[in-house]
């Protein structure tokens, strides 16, 4: 059964302008993203770990010819998207009810924020988030009802237009 913390969350409170209302803890959700968002590539560009993580992830066979315990870059990644899941739960359950097959609507999300973005991209993971983020409140705010094709309209479009995404590059 779905558990939820019954707006545990509004007890940050909430910003008010005019009509519009925000939960301040909405922000910090925000917030922390960003900062994770902004630490992630920070890690990826200026530390050895990530340049290793990046050259194993752009070819295995090389970097594994060149001596990179790709075993270990494994284990490192697949521990890194441990972490970064736990938080994100950890972020999303305050506002949301929690069960078992949660993920599944975050999965599709993902999966259409990587093809409008293009695969291995940072910058196009962060537009394709955005993407999807304004046009699922978009569409919440002025056709409800069409909320999820809306996304994948978006989708659809991107791999009729540009197959490897807005910024993705081809691998032929």
């Amino acid at each position: 059964n779905p558990r939820s913390l019954d707006s545990a969350y509004l007890i940050y409170g909430t910003l008010r302008a005019g009509d519009f209302s925000i939960p301040v803890y909405n922000l910090l959700v925000i917030l922390a993203a960003i900062a994770i968002a902004g630490g992630l590539g920070l890690f990826l560009q200026r530390t050895n770990c990530g340049r290793l993580l990046r050259a194993t992830a752009e070819n295995r066979a090389m970097a594994e010819a060149l001596g990179v315990d790709v075993r270990r870059i494994y284990s490192t990644v697949f521990t890194l998207g441990a972490v970064l899941g736990t938080t994100a739960g950890a972020l999303v359950v305050p506002t949301a009810a929690a069960s078992l097959d949660m993920a599944i609507e975050f999965v599709i999300e993902a999966f259409a924020v990587v093809v409008i973005g293009g695969l291995g991209s940072m910058r196009g993971a962060l537009v394709g988030a955005l993407i999807v983020g304004l046009i699922r409140a978009l569409s919440i705010v002025f056709f409800p009802e069409l909320e999820v094709l809306a996304i994948y309209l978006i989708v659809i479009g991107v791999l009729i237009f540009r197959p490897v995404g807005l910024f993705g590059r081809s691998f032929a």
